[in-house]
This record gives C-alpha cells, sequence and structure tokens, in this order.
C-alpha cells in the first residue's frame, strides 16, 4: 500500500473521518499532521459513533500506529481525556506517539482566541476558540511551549514564567481577563506529563525509518483546503497549513515518499463560520428566502450538518466544481473520495457550479483577490436528479440509480480527477470502491 495523504478538498467537515476509517486499516502508520482539537472526525466503533478532536482514526486499529505529528497543536488535557474514553470503550492507546516537536496549547491561548474573536464583532472569523491561532501565532514568534517542555520541569517553569510576562499584562489590562501564576499553570499541567510521558517519541525519524523499511503512512488531514492559511479564503481560515504539501513539514517526511493525495469532498458543500461562500443556499434566519431557504435547510437537516467540534449548523451549498479543481491543483489530488451522495436523493433536480461571474466576468478558476471572491456569483448547470430512490443500500457503481451514476461521472469530468470511493450512507459498510 502506498503511502498517503487525505486531505479535505473543501471547508472541512467533508466526511474526513469516516474515510479514514474505512482505509486505516491497510497502513502501517496514520499520522495527524496539522490543526489542533478545532477538528472533528466521526469514526464508527461497533454501534456506536465516536468523536475524535485529536487522536488520529488509525487508533481504531491495533496494526496501526497512531501518531500526532510536530505540526499539530496539542490541548493535553483534551487529549488525555480522549484517551480515557477510547479506553472506556475498549480501545488501546498502547500505540499512539506524540511528536516531542508538537506544540502545546495553553490556557492563556483559549482566553486571547475567545477575546480576540469577541472583539471583532460582525467581523468575527468563526474560531473554535480553542486555542488553536494563538498556539501557531507563538509557534511562529518563537515563543512556544513544546510536548517536550512538560518533561523538564525547571525548563517548562522558566518557559511560563516568561510567557506569563507578556500574557498577563494583555490579558488583564486589554480584555480585563484573568491572570495566571506559574504554580496555577504546573499544578494543571505537569500531571498530564506523567500521562502522557510514555507516548512522546523523535516521530520524523520513527516515521522516516519506517517508509525505509517499506512501511505505509496515512497522513490524516484536519479542516480543508479553502481554510488552510495560506491557500485558503483568507482571512477566515484555520492557522495551520490543511492542504498535502502540509503533510511534509508537519510530519518530518519528504514529499517525495508520498505516492498518492486522496481529497474528500461532498456531493454539495458546507462551511462553518465566516468568509465567502459562492453557492451557499442561506437559511431563514441569515437572509434566505423561498428556494434558496428551502434547499439550505432541506441540505442541512438530511445532511445532519452540525459541527462535530462546536454544534453549529453549517452553512450548506450546492456542489462547486470551480474550488474542486482549485483543491485538485494546489493538493496535487489523484483521487477524491465523494460523501453524502444519498443527502441528494432529497432533490428532483440537483445544480452544480461550473464558474463564477463577476463585474460581467467569467471566472473557470478561483480567484484568490477578495474582491472578487466576496461579489462572485456561481453559474449553474441543473441535472436531473433521483428523488425518492434509497441509495444506501448499494453495492457498487452500477447499483446506483441512473442518474445518480451520471452526477459522479460528470463530477469527474468538470473537475478532472477520479472519483475513486463513493459514501452513500455515513455506515463504513456504506461505501462504493470503484478502483481504489
Amino acid at each position: 500500500m502506498p503511502s498517503t495523504v487525505l486531505v479535505g478538498a473543501q471547508w472541512g467537515d467533508e466526511g474526513k473521518g469516516k474515510i479514514t476509517d474505512l482505509i486505516a486499516s491497510k497502513y502501517d502508520y496514520v499520522v495527524r499532521y496539522q490543526g489542533g482539537n478545532n477538528a472533528g472526525h466521526t469514526v464508527v466503533h461497533g454501534d456506536k459513533k465516536l468523536a475524535l478532536h485529536l487522536m488520529p482514526s488509525g487508533v481504531m486499529y491495533e496494526n496501526a500506529i497512531p501518531v500526532i505529528g510536530n505540526g499539530v497543536v496539542v490541548d493535553p488535557g483534551v487529549l488525555v481525556k480522549e484517551m480515557a474514553m477510547l479506553q472506556a470503550e475498549g480501545i488501546s492507546c498502547k500505540n499512539l506517539k506524540i511528536s516531542c516537536d508538537a506544540h502545546v496549547i495553553m490556557p492563556w491561548h483559549k482566553d486571547l482566541d475567545g477575546a480576540d474573536e469577541k472583539s471583532l464583532g460582525e467581523h468575527k472569523i468563526g474560531t473554535t476558540k480553542r486555542g488553536i491561532g494563538p498556539c501557531y501565532q507563538d509557534k511562529a514568534a518563537r515563543k512556544g511551549i513544546r510536548i517536550q517542555d512538560l518533561f523538564d520541569e525547571k525548563i517548562f517553569r522558566l518557559k511560563v514564567e516568561t510567557a506569563l510576562k507578556q500574557k498577563n499584562p494583555v490579558l488583564s489590562k486589554i480584555y480585563g481577563l484573568h491572570t495566571y501564576t506559574v504554580e496555577e499553570i504546573c499544578e494543571e499541567y505537569l500531571p498530564y506529563a506523567r500521562i502522557l510521558k510514555p507516548y512522546m517519541a523523535e516521530t520524523a525519524h520513527m516515521l522516516n525509518s519506517a517508509l525505509r523499511e517499506g512501511k505505509s503512512v496515512l497522513f490524516e488531514g484536519a479542516q480543508g483546503t479553502l481554510l488552510d492559511i495560506d491557500h485558503g479564503t483568507y482571512p477566515y481560515v484555520t492557522s495551520s497549513s490543511c492542504c498535502a504539501g502540509g503533510a511534509a513539514t508537519g510530519s518530518g517526511v519528504g514529499p517525495v515518499n508520498i505516492d498518492r493525495v486522496l481529497g474528500i469532498e461532498k456531493a454539495y458543500v458546507t462551511r462553518v463560520g465566516g468568509g465567502p461562500f459562492p453557492t451557499e443556499q442561506r437559511f431563514p434566519e441569515d437572509g434566505g428566502v423561498g428556494e434558496e431557504a428551502e434547499t439550505g435547510e432541506l441540505l442541512c437537516s438530511v445532511g445532519h450538518e452540525f459541527g462535530v467540534t462546536t454544534g453549529r449548523k453549517r452553512r450548506c451549498g450546492w456542489f462547486d466544481a470551480v474550488i474542486a479543481r482549485y483543491a485538485a491543483e494546489v493538493n496535487g489530488l489523484t483521487d477524491v473520495a465523494l460523501t453524502k451522495l444519498d443527502v441528494l436523493s432529497a432533490f428532483d433536480t440537483i445544480k452544480v457550479c461550473v464558474a463564477y461571474e463577476c463585474n460581467g466576468k467569467r471566472y473557470d478558476y478561483f480567484p484568490m483577490q477578495q474582491s472578487v471572491l466576496f461579489h462572485a456569483k456561481p453559474i449553474y448547470e441543473e441535472l436531473p436528479g433521483w428523488k425518492g430512490e434509497d441509495i444506501t443500500a448499494c453495492k457498487s457503481f452500477e447499483e446506483l440509480p441512473e442518474n445518480a451514476q451520471k452526477y459522479v461521472e460528470h463530477l469527474e469530468e468538470i473537475t478532472g480527477v477520479k472519483i475513486s470511493i463513493v459514501a452513500v450512507g455515513p455506515d463504513r459498510d456504506q461505501t462504493i470502491m470503484r478502483g481504489w
């Protein structure tokens, strides 16, 4: 099995957890390479659905070693609770490896995240307020605290003391928030160190050694391409590299060791938080009326579109081939997994955005200029649907209704990437494999 990057090809929430869970058993290592507990992946264990926020999905399989790479920011309290939840379900975490170079989310990061978001008012980004952005800020400023620092109390105390000299005045004087003492932080965080120390590893060396031995690696991305700090709809993005290239820097594995890039796309599109969304079908509370509001509500209700991490109602819209082509380019997609095709069984006809229009100009490519993107109007094709036909029991592509087959084939044609996996329901076995 070649080494593969699995990446979200839209604005996140594409169903990466299910697809990772589906294919992870074929790999020797499953690596999270960016983001933090602002991500949420749903995996199936028996008859239960479990929400993972930091733990790589490979933890579900005894043969796969789950790895939290250097590009991830770790809230140790969240990780310890997640490990306890998994162990209570009979899922062992004994194989977990955590990069000693991963950065640690501290309490002030969460405070500042929430305060910054509140200060933006109606221009807020839509952050999860989990401290992700401020932690990455400190990492870039070379003021961060890493996992390895937890295990040397002298170094940890020194770094906390240095950080608090800067953070406490900001918390108190700018935001009027609670400040911290070194002892407070040590009392909370040093017990985490005792729990996590057995799992710390030199993960870059470990992964490169494994690849030299012919082992396979699945790099599990969080969020999605359009949330990438460089290639997303800035500033309405996350603070890490969500694209396939981030797998190399976030794990310490060179890009020549990556053989395939699997993009995950919903059969429609959703996003959480602020920012442009050309094909959005607005809810009534957001100003949507008539067909637009009905479509948005139907996609949300049938697709159960609520955030795993936040519980927020996701914004919903028709499939956007413009961003699909863009994701194919910036990630170098070799394959696509199309999820939630069954949700479209609720519609008589289905729209697909093939281009944008802004100020009389047609855009077949994704325009990165905010002045264009925020005012872009979708140019749609309309395709016949398969309303009322239950496709959740289909086991092969040929069993799908003819119009469902044509829809998938049309997406392949207009995006230029083969759809190798089609999900027709939420369960692991409700998946059609087309050459993967």
